[in-house]
């Protein structure tokens, strides 16, 4: 194994026994935790949707950090397989679902979080299409559903409509900021596009 390969698999390694170590079921929790430490975006109390919930790791920290009161929905494709206290998961294609299910008995969500990500091809362009697609689709699910002053949080692959998301992101929210954080393996082209404070959107 070369010295760059070893490096990056001790790497993963170190995520992954601190994830466990934490009582996490993946790695990825890191990404989110250092997200939301830097912008405090999950409060107490919080009512928390996150699409593409497998395999749990960020409904586990959302629902460590906004405490008892939380409220959190989980959506994806295949059931989660750990059990998370408080967590309402919705099993289907999330491009499938009306917002009113997603919704249940809420009015809003505070934070929308979207880590979902395209099953690879290993053609980049093919891939960066498809992150486009899944992230543009959260972001429209979070425009309807956030509550005015809500966040959203999601995964895109830099691609060649990386600029024309982020200034519809830009549109509909007070300030948004992208990261790459530690968690995400440095030959990955991954970003996460962090949209704050949703505007309130004013009816004629």
């Amino acid at each position: 194994m070369s010295n760059k390969l070893r490096d990056r698999s001790q790497r993963h390694d170190v995520f992954h026994r601190k994830a466990k170590q934490a009582g996490f079921v993946a790695r990825s929790v890191f990404k989110l935790e250092e997200i939301d430490q830097k912008h405090r975006l999950i409060k107490s109390g919080a009512r928390v949707l996150d699409l593409g919930c497998r395999p749990g790791s960020w409904l586990q920290y959302a629902g460590r950090v906004a405490g008892n009161k939380a409220v959190l929905v989980g959506v994806d494709r295949t059931p989660l397989e750990v059990a998370i206290p408080g967590v309402r998961q919705l099993v289907g294609d999330v491009f499938q679902m009306e917002p009113k299910a997603l919704l249940g008995e809420l009015t809003h969500f505070d934070v929308v979080l979207s880590d979902m990500a395209p099953d690879t091809s290993g053609v980049r362009s093919m891939d960066q299409a498809r992150s486009e697609g899944l992230f543009e689709h959260a972001l429209s699910l979070a425009e309807s559903l956030l509550a005015p002053g809500g966040h959203f949080v999601g995964k895109l692959f830099q691609g060649p409509d990386w600029q024309r998301l982020l200034i519809r992101a830009r549109a509909g929210f007070e300030e948004v900021r992208t990261i790459k954080p530690a968690g995400s393996r440095q030959e990955s082209i991954e970003q996460y596009v962090v949209a704050m404070r949703r505007k309130t959107i004013k009816t004629e």
